[in-house]
């Protein structure tokens, strides 16, 4: 009865996220949604959508600086050894392959933006919002640095010679980042505690609701199922770094140094979280396997939701996410 109670307890919080993944799905293969709308709503959640609802939870929610700080050392410095993690096992096992690079980033890049938000905002509310934005924005940038060093392939340049351009468009990716520079104003709206006007609010809270939904749609009709069967190994070694051993190994540590309940539950989720959609680009962008990197994000969605229930169970049965 108790493990059935824990199952309950975990598909309320992964079940919503997966059912709009798999209308995404339906939705891209019965015509209603196509890739132009996939591309243009992608694109309002990233630049509108998205930065509007980080902002808001942070600007209305009340949170622990102190908290906040742990969660970001924590974030970056887990981040950094995993990756470490990552480089050594993938060296020892596909050595002299000419796609490691793209494993190892498959393997530690998180999607944080949007899987890993749709699973705090369902079981913490705007308040585990407020928190988890700023280890999104500290992430996001560790994220864009550690995969073009890991792409980059030893001589510096890339076989078509776009790892100069790509190290560019990384810079310019950082700086005008609307997560990152809506983190920011969050931030520091709500230390100089002026109050939002509530035509504003109301209207920012109206571009907010739409993000996951938007979001999660766009993801499951952008999976590629048929490109699944390409690179099965590279794939499967890819998406075991990073929703199995990724999750058991923060979190682990985590609990081990302190952590527990809301930021627990929050490391579990960043660190669970499938492969960020923005690693095809980098990878394409680097002139990387992006049909591999594709592969993994596809097959690291779809598996998520299987393994954040498994963990979710797991955690809850420990008390140890609240």
């Amino acid at each position: 009865m108790e493990l059935l109670n824990q199952l309950l307890f975990s598909i309320s919080v992964t079940g919503p996220i997966c059912l709009i993944l798999i209308m995404g799905v339906v939705l891209m293969r019965t015509g209603v949604i196509n890739d132009n709308f996939i591309q243009s709503a992608s694109n309002l959640v990233f630049k509108v959508t998205l930065p509007a609802m980080l902002f808001l939870s942070l600007v209305e929610s009340k949170h622990d600086l102190s908290t906040s700080l742990s969660l970001v050392s924590f974030a970056v410095a887990s981040n950094i050894l995993y990756y470490l993690f990552c480089v050594v096992v993938v060296g020892l096992i596909m050595k002299h392959h000419a796609d490691k690079g793209v494993v190892i980033q498959g393997g530690f890049r998180s999607n944080t933006g949007i899987i890993a938000l749709a699973y705090v905002a369902n079981l913490y509310g705007t308040q585990g919002l407020a928190t988890a934005a700023i280890y999104v924005a500290a992430s996001t940038l560790l994220y864009n640095v550690l995969s073009v060093i890991c792409l980059t392939p030893k001589n510096g340049a890339s076989p078509n010679g776009k790892a100069p351009s790509a190290l560019k468009s990384m810079t310019k990716s950082i700086t005008k980042n609307p997560l990152i520079i809506s983190i920011i104003a969050g931030i520091l709206y709500s230390k100089l505690g002026l109050p939002i006007p509530k035509v504003a609010s109301d209207a920012g809270h109206y571009f907010a609701n739409m993000t996951l939904p938007l979001a999660l749609l766009c993801t499951g009709g952008s999976l590629d199922l048929k490109s699944l069967r390409k690179d099965t190994t590279p794939t499967v070694l890819a998406s075991t770094l990073k929703l199995v051993l990724m999750p058991v190994i923060c979190v682990f540590f985590a609990y081990l140094l302190g952590f527990k309940g809301q930021s627990l539950g929050i490391i579990f989720f960043m660190s669970g979280a499938p492969a960020a959609a923005a690693s095809y680009i980098m990878a394409r962008a680097m002139g990387g396997n992006a049909t591999l990197a594709a592969n993994i994000i596809a097959l690291t969605t779809l598996a998520s939701v299987v393994t954040t229930t498994i963990g979710l169970i797991i955690l809850n049965s420990l008390n140890l996410l609240y």
